[in-house]
């Protein structure tokens, strides 16, 4: 095979498992989100490290800190917006992760069918050439 078909299918290669790991840390932020807003968790209220349990994020009723309740230290820890940030800061990495998935899927598939391509041109022109060889020896 050429070099340079190999240096194309490298850099393909390299492309599409470049997507697989963003993918990867795309879905990680998802599952941090899930356990940001499922786990439970508690938060220090003083300074002698006193502690007040809080319900998960999404199975409470209470309000939220936009809501404008005071001295609610659960809402102030872990609000909405912060959780929602983690899933938008998720969003552009998934689509580029995806995109270099199918950039690099596609090349390597084109590349493999270019020089499939290729072989049969040259199996054809040998027996085009074995074809007229045998019509001059008759």
């Amino acid at each position: 095979m050429h070099p340079e078909v190999e240096k194309f299918r490298e850099r393909s290669v390299r492309a599409r498992d470049m997507g697989f790991g963003l993918v990867i840390i795309a879905a990680l932020l998802w599952v941090w989100c899930g356990v940001l807003l499922i786990m439970p968790y508690e938060v220090k209220t003083g300074p002698d490290t006193l502690s007040q349990k809080c319900a998960a994020r999404l199975f409470t009723d209470e309000g939220t800190a936009n809501e404008g309740r005071l001295e609610d230290a659960c809402a102030d820890e872990r609000d909405w917006p912060e959780l929602l940030a983690v899933l938008g800061a998720s969003l552009p990495i998934s689509v580029v992760g995806s995109a270099l998935i199918t950039y690099g899927s596609l090349s390597i598939r084109m590349s493999k069918h270019a020089v499939a391509l290729a072989g049969f041109r040259e199996s054809a022109a040998r027996e085009k050439e074995e074809k007229e060889v045998g019509k001059k020896e008759d």
